[in-house]
């Protein structure tokens, strides 16, 4: 029997057999779901259909049922197409004229398929949809010939433009000399026509009886006719659907499609249902942005809220890898860029920094380069486990062997500051005039063993990070901090140095043992500086220090020590997190006496114990300088310090190192050297502990050799590279941070290093410790004092701007 349906003021006609198959209860639940709206939307736009009637049974009613049932004026198929078609040619003013465009045939869709792919010849005033780019799709019509196979066309946007025959994705039927001023209205009224719940209706139509179908075939079904405007919104429909239709063949601008089979529909429709779920919470998030970045500073989410949920965390960590520079795929990449042009932002790193920033979750002077390089900040659980434990369990294998030297007096000297204490100093006179001398150092190794957990997890992180903001240290805190370092009036386990120096400075006497110590006073800089200006009789030994650290640096002087003592500058950025954090600046001159008392005692330890190393044949990390001839003289003419330190570290060659035997440090002016006094912050100087006491032990069982020492080495040296990096961009961030605060035209003095180029000059700020370069103007020499101010600094774009007072 035949079954006429109307759905939204069309008609949709089949064919079904009276047998009561499946697809007819599915069809009824579908039309159960229309839209009134549809109905009413359609009369509106003045859509005209066939009105198809029968006296036969609709969907299974039968005219002596309780069911009411729905009948139609009775009018043939072809009676309705042709009054439809005479209505058109009737129409007043009408600028189109409708010509067939698909072959009618009665025949199987085999024969027919090839005329329904027949392509329109192109001509002038044709209306026409072709691809822009692989993004946009645009209505034109064409205007003329632009060569033999190209045309210039005017687009739905009133620009003229050229266009190849293989950009054409569709040529609406039946229009020609179309007005090109008119494609405005004619896409209006396109897009008030397009419903796409109509595909899946003509769906089960078509896939019921397995037929494909043309755009003009889809617009008869669902529109009841196949005029230009309804051929278009059919073919635009089909086009863009991507559930119910596939191309079946296409060729040219013509395509025939085809209903997918059920299975398929109601998985595109799954992973449609997940797509809109995904576009719901990113919109989601997409106000969660908007939002916290509208909020005021005090209020913002913190940090931990944008972690709290899976999805959220993925889209956030989107954005940070973007701003990094770091993305992990192109997938997180993408979805960077997408959250970004929700946002109305660029696709660049500095937007997706200033939005994490603007939403609070980064504070505004977070460390990129931190973040950039990946490097440790916390220690896991496992490992702070593993050091708990040490401190709990491990026993003094070297109990019996120390040396008990708690009657000194003992000073730590380090900057204010300083969490881990690995170093301090004590001295006496001898009878015989000559100046005792004990350098004690923290004894790590007395908790850890080579190879263990935590060892493992030092060596990877190669050294301590010490940042304005904060520090990262190489071991667990707690282990480093109650259990390594030295402790003020504490009984503490050292290994300690004692060295007798002859009048001249030279060495006497030297030891190497493992001790116990009680440190005396832990003193900064500043305050062993001015206990030494006091010159108290009660401190008598730190003043033994005092000499001797000048009859030592007299002695390396003599054997061509190199001085490149500068200013250097130090910061302590307290709360970090706010915008805008107090900022502690200090300027350390290395020449001042306490600063070389540390340094020369630290050097002459070093000394010791690369000749203790190689007294044993001891494999250790030697450091030395090959460049011993530098001509200092070559450098008098320029102020002594800072300007001329600069000069001389110019014309220096890099250290280099050796596993078996010293090598002669030019530079320092000693024959060998071995970092030793800071193994709670340097890993090599661990190993260095690591060695000695294995042979302090009673052997020559060490834990490494030199081939091991040297592979140890190459990995943590290139940690500890990429640690200097970061701490140099660190303090150079806040040093012009600090300049930005100051008042605007504050003066300061500068030392001309060098001439960069021309009366470009490299400067010394004296009273911020700071490199930066500006011009200078004539008569301006090495040497010389300048004032100059701050013009610009910027931060975040390492730029500072200095203009000479005149």
């Amino acid at each position: 029997m035949m079954t006429v349906r109307a759905i939204n003021g069309c008609s949709i006609i089949r064919t079904v057999t009276t047998g009561g198959n499946p697809p007819v209860s599915l069809f009824r639940h579908r039309i159960q779901r229309l839209r009134a709206s549809h109905l009413r939307e359609f009369s509106k736009l003045g859509l005209g259909f066939p009105l198809l009637r029968s006296n036969r049974r609709v969907f299974g009613q039968n005219s002596g049922g309780d069911a009411p049932s729905c009948s139609y004026c009775i009018h043939s198929l072809v009676e309705s197409v042709s009054e439809e078609f005479e209505s058109i040619r009737r129409r007043k003013g009408s600028r189109i004229r409708v010509r067939a465009s698909v072959k009618v045939k009665l025949t199987s869709y085999g024969e027919v398929l090839e005329d329904k792919l027949v392509n329109q010849e192109l001509e002038a005033g044709l209306l026409l949809e072709f691809k822009k780019d692989p993004e946009r799709v645009l209505l034109a019509v064409t205007h003329r010939r632009d060569g033999k196979k190209n045309w210039m066309v005017f687009d739905q946007n009133g620009v003229t433009c050229s266009i190849k025959p293989q950009q054409i994705t569709y040529i609406v039927p039946g229009v020609y000399n179309f007005d090109h001023t008119e494609l405005t209205d004619f896409l209006q009224r396109a897009q008030e026509n397009l419903d796409p719940q109509l595909l899946e209706f003509a769906w089960i139509e078509l896939l019921e009886k397995n037929k494909p179908v043309t755009p003009e075939e889809l617009a008869e079904m669902i529109y009841g006719r196949s005029d230009p405007l309804e051929s278009y919104c059919a073919h635009f429909l089909l086009s863009k659907d991507e559930i119910y239709f596939s191309v079946l063949e296409s060729k040219g601008s013509r395509s025939i499609y085809s209903p997918r089979r059920t299975e398929q529909v109601e998985e595109l429709l799954r992973r449609q249902r997940v797509k809109e779920a995904e576009e719901r919470e990113f919109q989601e998030f997409i106000r969660l942005l908007k939002s916290a970045k509208k909020a005021p500073s005090h209020a913002k989410p913190p940090k931990s809220s944008w972690l709290a949920d899976d999805k959220v965390q993925d889209n956030i960590g989107s954005l940070e890898a973007y701003a990094i520079d770091a993305w992990a795929s192109t997938d997180q990449r993408k979805l960077a860029g997408m959250i970004l042009k929700s946002m109305g932002l660029q696709k660049t790193a500095v937007s997706a920094l200033n939005l994490l920033i603007d939403v609070g979750y980064f504070p505004v002077h977070v460390n990129l380069d931190l973040l950039k390089l990946n490097l440790p900040t916390h220690h896991s659980d496992a490992i702070v486990q593993a050091a708990e434990v040490l401190l709990s369990e491990s026993s003094d294998v070297d109990a019996a062997r120390r040396i008990d030297l708690t009657h000194l007096k003992v000073y730590a000297i380090d900057v204010d500051e300083a969490d881990e204490l690995d170093d301090a100093l004590s001295a006496t006179r001898l009878q015989d005039g000559r100046i005792k001398i004990w350098i004690h150092v923290a004894d790590p190794a007395r908790y850890v063993t080579p190879g263990s957990k935590v060892d493992r997890e030092a060596r990877r992180r190669g050294t301590s990070v010490f940042l304005p903001t904060a520090t990262y240290p190489m071991f667990p805190e707690k282990l480093a901090m109650e259990g390594m370092s030295l402790r003020q009036g504490e009984i503490c386990n050292a290994v300690s140095v004692s060295v007798v120096l002859r009048s001249d400075g030279s060495i006497a006497e030297y030891s190497v043992e493992n001790s116990i110590i009680r440190p005396t006073y832990m003193l900064t800089y500043e305050s062993a500086a001015e206990l030494l200006h006091l010159n108290l009789e009660e401190e008598a030994e730190l003043r033994l220090l005092s000499e001797a650290a000048f009859l030592r640096s007299q002695w390396r002087r003599e054997q061509g020590a190199v001085d490149t003592t500068t200013l250097e500058t130090r910061i302590k950025v307290v709360n970090p997190e706010d915008p805008e954090p107090l900022i502690n600046l200090y300027v350390e001159n290395q020449a001042e006496p306490a600063m070389r008392l540390v340094f020369e005692m630290m050097i002459l330890c070093g000394e010791v114990v690369a000749t203790f190393g190689s007294q044993h044949n001891i494999p250790l990390p030697y450091r030395g300088q090959p460049q011993s001839n530098i001509d200092v003289s070559a450098f008098a003419h320029l102020p002594e310090g800072p300007v001329r330190s600069s000069s001389i570290v110019k014309v220096m060659r890099a250290a280099e190192m050796n596993f078996r035997c010293p090598v002669r440090h030019g530079v320092l002016g000693i024959p060998g050297y071995v970092q030793f006094t800071s193994p709670i912050r340097r890993y090599m100087d661990l190993t260095a502990h690591y060695q000695i006491k294995a042979f302090l032990r009673g052997g020559d069982n060490f834990p490494f050799s030199a081939g091991e020492l040297e592979g140890i080495a190459a990995s943590v040296n290139m940690q500890n590279r990429v640690v200097r990096k970061l701490c140099n961009s660190g303090l150079r961030y806040w040093v012009i941070e600090f300049l930005r605060r100051q008042q605007k035209g504050k003066k300061y003095t500068a030392l001309i290093l060098r001439f960069v180029k021309d009366r470009i000059a490299s400067l010394l700020l004296v009273e911020v410790g700071f490199q930066a370069t500006a011009w200078v103007s004539e008569g301006k020499q090495v040497g010389d004092e300048v004032e100059v101010r701050v013009e610009e600094a910027h931060p975040r774009d390492d730029l500072i701007l200095l203009k000479e007072v005149l």
